[in-house]
């Protein structure tokens, strides 16, 4: 398993989100308070935020624990941005090492992160990625499940498909293959969508409207609400929504499209 957030709201510092707080993701790598399964999460970390005027994200990731990062504090202080998303890796039996099999995973103005897992990957889960045009498999950026999630969305949200509804989507179609963990969280740097499916997932809207969507709590302070399981949060400026995830039956390579 992994831990992961995203905020959007007013420009903020990176250490704001990333670092300060006191069971943070920083807390969380090495000390999680509500992590079902795993005791730490060690295997990497990435962070990824939007500049001003650019709607193509940065990112910064590393193979090690957040804590080893020497380079980190300095660049969490100086940089600032209205919309994060991070995680920190607890990495999953079979699955890739190394930087770019930490989320978050990006293309054009997304960023993606799976906090999960896949049991049976990657044999159970061939009729998802026969979804996805070889093509496109052939981009992914690591051998690992939450990669192939993220292709399948991706491949959803080239179609046309609306963030919130590609990731809905995703997230059934894998769940009907195994008994899966799949809370997967993402943004185009003006909304922030989430699944919860199997693992804790809260969000607190702030009196300035700041949004933080986070895998646990950041402090014990109050606004946190907890996503109940199997649930959709789409969440922008204007507000939030939870809409309940219902199974959508036995799927089959001739119903592809998702």
């Amino acid at each position: 398993m992994c831990r992961h957030f995203a905020y959007l709201g007013r420009s903020v510092a990176l250490r704001s989100v990333l670092l300060d707080p006191p069971f943070g993701p920083l807390r969380q790598s090495w000390a999680p308070r509500l992590q079902r399964h795993g005791t730490v999460n060690v295997d990497g970390y990435g962070v990824g935020w939007y500049a001003e005027g650019d709607e193509r994200p940065a990112r910064y990731r590393r193979e090690g624990p957040i804590w080893a990062d020497g380079d980190l504090a300095d660049l969490a202080r100086v940089v600032r941005s209205h919309a994060v998303l991070g995680a920190v890796r607890s990495a999953t039996p079979g699955c890739a090492p190394g930087p770019q099999a930490a989320a978050p995973f990006a293309a054009g103005r997304w960023l993606f992160s799976h906090n999960g897992i896949l049991p049976g990957w990657p044999g159970a889960f061939e009729p998802l990625a026969e979804l996805v045009p070889t093509s496109e498999l052939l981009e992914l950026e690591a051998r690992t499940d939450s990669a192939l999630l993220w292709a399948v969305v991706l491949n959803r949200l080239r179609a046309g498909v609306e963030l919130g509804k590609a990731l809905a989507e995703v997230c059934l179609a894998a769940s009907e293959l195994a008994d899966s963990r799949i809370n997967l969280l993402a943004t185009d740097g003006r909304c922030v969508v989430a699944t919860a499916w199997g693992d804790t997932l809260f969000h607190r809207r702030d009196a300035d409207g700041s949004l933080l969507v986070a895998s646990e709590p950041f402090d014990d302070g109050p606004g946190w609400s907890e996503v109940p399981d199997r649930t959709l949060l789409v969440a922008d400026a204007a507000g939030s929504a939870l809409t309940p995830l219902a199974p959508i039956g036995p799927r089959t390579r001739e119903d592809a499209p998702l």
